[in-house]
């Protein structure tokens, strides 16, 4: 990035209008309004009252280097490399799987994962685990939208509610038994968590409850559940959901409870969900988190298998499907400037009951609250708003059944993808994960040279270097889509203008970015196809 863009950049911000008022910013000088889902900029500069609660924390991130505001006299866009590194690097999580006892070879080799704060704090949030008492693992993004709390809560709740859909009538017999006879529960997932990845223990046993509650219900079918994974997944979303609509409904013990029921309910997520169970691989996704098989096909060149739609006014899928569950004469308002009702970006998603409850039940809520400008709560009925629900946590699911030349999965909120192609992406993964298999072995020339061998040279050729600086590939993303140039390089003027971008700045031009990538075991897809 040049001086005369770096300061652009700062003179912009300087110069827009910002109108304060009630807790909220208002923001008129939006260079690029597509990247900021909701039409409102909300402020989260507002003190919790004591014994609130508020689900807005952040993942420990360096911050040193970043700006609070543009208007600081000594504003400055310089960061050493190391500075850098530091900053990208500070979200990493990485996990190679192992083998469990009694279960079949894992198809999952690797991942690896990390996130990029723009929001204050970081709104997206990311989980991973491997299924104890069914088979495979599962990998999940969520993008949270006005404020971390919803995210937050489907972040650690959707994978149980998965993982309890898909367990034996006996298996959930055993549970219950063992809870009502207070005798310890075998856990359900294990998780691979980063150390900032953190849980809220203040609510997580009403969220057991919850969970119990969903589980007692399936006991109650008449017959084995016997859910395929596809309705496992819908039905986990869909009950999820439902259970955070009515927790902000029913009596809590405590304000401490009550609150952090109102902003998990007032604020929204999307979420993309990979379910991984040998050769079998399901995706379920609400919103615009997106999925991206990278594929390498036999003459060795790659291309890109897109798992997953982004539900938002460009799909014309989801269009129709609007129209259908609302009345004619609401056409043209179901969506106004590319958002569903002038208000949100994504056409699904969990959470945001302003777009599923009806108005007496808002007003009915809100009144009996606490202080809800305190809680940062969006109290807003847009026009037009005539037969809610609006908005669906009802995920589509994909399936794919992996093969050989399947090698990796990348799924990331929509803060990287605003950036990159798919195409781009699978590439960049392409090239680094040639990086690191030169790095472990000396190049040697096969014979014949074919266009997909010449074709891996110059991606080690171009990736050798700048691929080496990142031993995670999510960080390596990352850099390039925050920091590549119009060549789709990397240049470190613009890498660390993004970074030390200021709180009230950073929003215009960059996302919040999750990105999680699993590496494929090939031998294992292998083995499977010569045994069936």
């Amino acid at each position: 990035m040049s001086r005369t863009v770096s300061s652009w950049i700062l003179s912009s911000a300087r110069n827009s209008i910002i109108l304060q008022g009630k807790g909220r910013s208002y923001s008129i000088c939006i260079p690029n309004r597509n990247k900021i889902k909701w039409n409102l900029i909300f402020s989260k500069t507002c003190p919790y009252p004591a014994g609130s609660c508020s689900l807005d924390r952040t993942l420990s991130f360096p911050k040193a280097f970043r700006h609070t505001s543009t208007e600081e006299e000594h504003f400055s866009f310089q960061l050493s490399p190391a500075q850098i590194n530091d900053i990208l690097r500070a979200g990493e999580l990485s996990h190679r799987t192992l083998d469990l006892p009694g279960k079949n070879a894992n198809s999952v080799l690797r991942f690896e994962s990390n996130q990029l704060a723009s929001n204050s704090p970081i709104e997206d949030r990311r989980s991973a685990a491997t299924c104890l008492q069914t088979a495979g693992m599962m990998f999940g993004v969520f993008d949270g939208h006005a404020g971390a709390a919803c995210a937050q809560a489907v972040s650690e709740r959707l994978l149980h509610y998965i993982a309890v859909s898909l367990m034996p009538r006996r298996s959930l017999e055993e549970i219950e038994l063992a809870v009502e006879a207070m005798k310890p529960v075998r856990p359900i997932l294990q998780w691979h968590r980063h150390p900032s990845d953190v849980e809220y223990q203040e609510i997580a046993s009403r969220y057991f409850e919850n969970l119990r509650v969903y589980w007692q219900h399936l006991l109650d079918l008449d017959a084995e559940p016997g859910f395929s994974l596809e309705e496992a997944m819908i039905c986990a979303f869909k009950r999820l959901d439902s259970d955070i609509s009515l927790e902000v409904q029913a009596p809590q013990e405590n304000e401490l409870m009550r609150n952090i029921a109102l902003q998990v309910a007032f604020s929204g997520a999307t979420a993309c969900v990979a379910h991984v169970d040998g050769v079998h691989l399901h995706v379920a996704n609400t919103g615009d988190c997106r999925a991206v098989l990278g594929v390498r096909e036999e003459d060795g060149t790659w291309s890109t298998l897109p798992l997953t739609r982004d539900h938002n006014a460009y799909d014309e899928f989801e269009i129709r499907r609007l129209k259908r569950e609302h009345p004619r004469s609401e056409e043209k308002t179901l969506f106004v400037n590319d958002r569903l009702l002038g208000i949100l970006m994504p056409s699904r998603a969990f959470g945001d009951v302003q777009l599923k409850w009806s108005k007496e039940l808002q007003h009915s809520i809100l009144e009996n609250s606490c202080d809800v400008e305190a809680l940062n709560i969006y109290q807003y009925v847009p026009p037009n708003y005539h037969t809610p629900p609006y908005l669906t946590a009802e995920p589509e699911v994909t399936y794919h059944k992996l093969r050989s030349k399947d090698k990796f999965l990348v799924i990331a909120s929509d803060g990287l993808w605003e950036m990159l192609s798919n195409e781009k992406v699978v590439k960049l993964v392409a090239g680094h994960l040639t990086e690191l298999n030169m790095q472990k072995s000396p190049l040697t020339f096969k014979k014949p040279i074919n266009l997909g061998y010449m074709h891996n040279l110059l991606l080690q050729r171009k990736s050798k270097g700048l691929a080496s600086l990142d031993q995670n590939i999510a960080t390596h993303l990352i850099r390039h889509a925050i920091g590549s140039n119009e060549y789709g390089e990397v240049d470190p003027e613009k890498l660390a203008a993004m970074l030390t971008l200021p709180e009230d700045l950073a929003r215009m031009y960059r996302d919040d970015i999750t990105v999680t990538v699993v590496y494929f075991n090939s031998e294992t897809i292998e083995d499977y196809y010569r045994s069936h």
